[in-house]
């Protein structure tokens, strides 16, 4: 009796829907925009281009994760319009490619999470990101490749238990001055330097990711911290 009692308990354990937490990984995609911000914009949202890519996140805790993203958009700048002139009135615009590969630490203001509310868990919390990445433009002649250091601000909502959607807006500074192409280098002829007078672009993007990968909670167990 107690044989087959344990048996039937065990299968509807087994069926029991698992906490967000015995989860390592989330896979995912995203789309947005991407923008421009250098000598010729100050906007991160002028004349904005499609972006597009895929994202891996690795759990730490509640509040902590790695995020690792490749993604792919286009940045435009244009000096119709501009209150600057630049030296003898000359007049600039250009479209660009730009590849960007980064890995970033994630801090949840909330303990993210469904299940396990003695710990404390929400479906929604806010969160600040900062890491370091790369960032190339893909052209021959006038081809680019830097580090990126991004910093930026997103929203996490848990739709299911393994399903998420994330909202986030990132800066990231290039430690160089080519991002817009080699006929922009300096126009102001200003020096630059890794931290100084150097290109941005800005990354505004949706994701929906999955949760995989359970672990295993006897030997590894959820930190509330």
């Amino acid at each position: 009796m107690r044989k087959w009692l344990a048996i039937v308990l065990g299968l509807v354990v087994g069926q029991l829907p698992l906490s967000a937490q015995e989860y390592l990984y989330e896979i995912g995609a995203a789309g947005g925009i991407g923008a421009y911000v250098g000598d010729i914009s100050s906007n991160p949202f002028h004349k904005p281009g499609g972006a597009y890519g895929v994202l891996f996140r690795q759990h730490i805790n509640y509040r902590w994760a790695l995020k690792y993203n490749l993604s792919m958009t286009r940045v435009k700048g244009s000096t119709e319009g501009l209150s600057n002139v630049f030296p003898g009135n000359a007049q600039f615009s250009f479209s660009r490619p730009v590849m960007d590969f980064g890995a970033e630490a994630e801090f949840n203001f909330f303990h993210y999470g469904m299940g396990e509310s003695y710990k404390g868990t929400r479906r929604f919390t806010p969160y600040i990101v900062t890491g370091l990445g790369f960032t190339a433009v893909p052209r021959k002649g006038d081809g680019y490749f830097s580090l990126h250091i991004p910093m930026g601000v997103g929203l996490k909502y848990k739709m299911a238990r393994r399903w998420n959607l994330c909202v986030e807006f990132t800066m990231r500074k290039t430690l160089g001055d080519k991002l817009d192409g080699k006929v922009l280098d300096d126009p102001y002829r200003i020096t630059s330097a890794a931290f100084k007078n150097t290109d941005w672009y800005a990354l505004t993007m949706i994701s929906i990711t999955y949760d995989i990968g359970r672990k295993c909670v006897d030997c590894n167990p959820s930190s509330a911290f």
